[in-house]
């Protein structure tokens, strides 16, 4: 069931215009909007949450058109990049702002800003003041507050990209749990890895329109245009399983040997991360095709055939069935000396280092 539909939404802010945007968000989707900088993302965003009016189109939440209605009356929620909380007030004062448009009962109010606070983990810090916050403190108190109303759709605009590696991936943790539990997202960023971690569907925007949809393999692995393929196509992106098993260390900081299995197929490939369901990535530069098996360093070698060559920006894609299809990129130099041709069996070969994990 659709919980949020953009129909031909356009607005103009000077120079910058989006232009007949359209998409549909399911309730309890996880929807992640996936663009450059400067694309329109945010702007996009701050239109559905009643913070910029739109020049045309209409928005509808839960079969409601709520073009023409003021932010207050529109039941989402919204969390900004910097976090944009209340620097007068305490975390639990930010967190039981929204609460009072509701005038509810002293009780009532405490009661949901301690559920809130122990949903994304800022219990034990109700009485402290925001400006004594870590960044993935404030995030956190950003997204309980954000959820106080019990918002229809949740609005995300690039929540994550101010924190380490480490604070990123426990947001994104806290993210899967608060959508896991029903809430609709829909999350605009420009990190492709993001995106794959987090979408049940991806929309990718281009010049102020919204250029495809889809999952995220299929928006990765088949990008329909040249700007999705050069931003985010990603032909050699896989949905598994890292197994538990380390094998020998390959050097400090690189990670252990461990086993990824996808498709029936398996990878080696270093990680120290924790066993369990992610997905692998792997540039197609970084594969070398060979009319035999090569003797090289590489630990993932697979014999395969050819089934297609399309011309790249840098040389000839050559997609070679392993059991899953693996895309190589290879110069015209090299299809032609090796006389690449659909149908034909070779070689492939990649090192455990060109792979890399994504936990999911």
């Amino acid at each position: 069931m659709t919980m949020l539909k953009i129909k031909d939404i356009s607005v103009r802010l000077g120079q910058f215009e989006l232009a007949g945007v359209n998409f549909e968000v399911a309730r309890g989707e996880y929807f992640v909007l996936l663009g450059m900088s400067g694309a329109g993302k945010s702007v996009l965003l701050q239109v559905i949450g009643g913070l910029i009016p739109a020049s045309g189109g209409q928005i509808f939440l839960d079969g409601k058109d709520i073009s023409g209605e003021k932010i207050q009356r529109r039941r989402v929620g919204i969390v900004f990049q910097d976090s944009a909380l209340f620097p007068h007030m305490n975390v639990y004062g930010n967190i039981a702002y929204p609460l009072k448009s509701l005038k509810h009962r002293a009780g009532e109010t405490d009661r949901k800003v301690r559920e809130l606070a122990g949903l994304t983990g800022v219990d034990h810090l109700l009485k402290r003041a925001v400006a004594n916050l870590s960044g993935g403190e404030a995030q956190r108190v950003a997204l309980a507050r954000a959820l106080a109303l019990d918002p229809s759709c949740l609005l995300l605009d690039e929540p994550l990209s101010a924190l380490d590696v480490q604070l990123r991936g426990e947001l994104r943790s806290l993210l899967r749990e608060i959508n896991r539990r029903g809430q609709t997202i829909v999350h605009v960023t420009h990190d492709y890895e993001e995106a794959a971690v987090l979408a049940g569907r991806i929309g990718v925007i281009e010049g102020g329109t919204v250029v495809q949809e889809g999952t995220t393999a299929q928006v990765f692995q088949h990008p329909k245009s040249e700007f999705v393929a050069r931003f985010v196509g990603i032909r050699n992106f896989f949905r598994g399983m890292l197994d538990k098993e380390k094998g020998r260390e390959e050097g400090r900081g690189k990670g252990s040997l461990r086993r990824f299995t996808t498709g029936g197929i398996g990878f080696t490939l270093l990680s120290d991360e924790p066993p369990g369901e992610g997905y692998v990535v792997i540039r197609a530069e970084d594969v070398i095709i060979s009319n035999d098996l090569a003797s090289s360093s590489a630990v993932n070698n697979f014999s395969g055939v050819i089934t297609g060559l399309e011309p790249a920006r840098m040389g000839t894609e050559v997609m070679v069935d392993i059991g899953i299809s693996l895309g190589v990129l290879v110069s015209d130099d090299s299809a032609a000396s090796l006389e690449l041709a659909g149908g034909k069996n070779v070689w492939v070969s990649f090192k455990a280092s060109a792979i890399k994990f994504i936990r999911k």
